[in-house]
């Protein structure tokens, strides 16, 4: 049986691992992938522990919906601008990104 134990480790699990992508990786698409993959891990905690506590209500459910919301219109912009770094510097390596500079 599931417990809401279980739920939270395999959230944290999802979580650091994601966090390790963020900070060691230097490719900015897969930065973005492991930033995806941090806000399915609080999806994860959310829906998990409304169906534990709240029993009856949707709130983490409802509350889920409106972070995969944001995450999405985070990607497709996030990839537009990617995209554009990629056509005018040739690279999306974050280190070679400079572009504040003059």
């Amino acid at each position: 049986m599931i417990t809401l134990v279980h739920l939270q480790v395999l959230s944290a699990g999802l979580f650091c691992i994601g966090l390790y992508g963020v900070l060691a990786r230097r490719s900015a698409v897969l930065i973005l992938l492991a930033i995806e993959l941090m806000l399915n891990a609080v999806n994860v905690n959310l829906v998990g522990l409304a169906a534990f506590v709240d029993n009856g209500q949707f709130m983490g459910q409802i509350i889920a919906i409106f972070v995969i919301t944001v995450a999405a219109a985070e990607v497709g912009l996030a990839l537009a601008i990617i995209l554009r770094l990629y056509r005018n510097r040739g690279s999306v390596n974050v280190d070679q990104l400079n572009m504040m500079k003059w």
